[in-house]
């Protein structure tokens, strides 16, 4: 019969796992610590390892029974955290833990969003692998293409993110807010290359 969880044994868990001890948190598991426990930030130990890219740590709660979508308060789970920081084994090893590929953060994207804003081609790459809704909107009216176009800088990497999108998907001619759409964007921004993909792809 497995230990009972206690919470000082459980807030143990999930600083080792925020300090990548793999070690320390082998041995609290097996002494009966909840994978599932939260610290006051509603993070548990999944999302600590997340934080600091710990992935064999991640790898280990997964097999111990960690909930792989859940989120802290800001919200994000540790998928969120992967796309955001441009960890792409730890996006893989949650796509095939089965994590929710839409869910949302604080700002109401999927993890495609923030990931196309900051030129994070081989994340994109990847989740244009998934079921993710690449057209989604966020709470600014923005789509994945829209942020990469609106917040990116136009050199290579939003270039490639771009490509991907299209190719992927993505509705080129999905307009802000304000009804402008991404070609407008790129043409007003001087984006050349971008402008050039869009109007391939049958933006206007």
């Amino acid at each position: 019969m497995p230990a009972r969880s206690e919470p000082g044994r459980d807030q143990a868990l999930i600083e080792a796992a925020r300090a990548g001890d793999l070690a320390r948190v082998e041995v609290l598991l097996a002494a009966g610590a909840s994978p599932k426990a939260r610290d006051a930030r509603g993070a548990t130990a999944l999302i600590a390892a997340a934080y600091g890219g710990h992935n064999a740590v991640v790898r280990r709660l997964i097999a111990a029974g960690a909930e792989v979508d859940a989120e802290d308060t800001t919200p994000q789970g540790a998928l969120m955290i992967a796309c955001v920081r441009n960890d792409v084994e730890l996006v893989r090893i949650m796509v095939a833990a089965g994590a929710n590929v839409n869910a949302s953060n604080q700002y109401g994207g999927n993890c495609i969003i923030p990931a196309s804003e900051r030129g994070h081609v081989d994340v994109v790459r990847e989740m244009l692998k998934t079921r993710i809704n690449v057209n989604h909107i966020n709470r600014l009216g923005w789509t994945a293409l829209l942020e990469a176009v609106i917040l990116g800088d136009g050199g290579p990497r939003h270039v490639e993110i771009a490509r991907l999108l299209a190719a992927g998907g993505a509705d080129v001619n999905i307009a802000d807010r304000e009804g402008v759409t991404p070609l407008t964007h790129a043409k007003r921004r001087g984006f050349a290359e971008i402008v050039s993909i869009l109007e391939r792809a049958g933006a206007r």
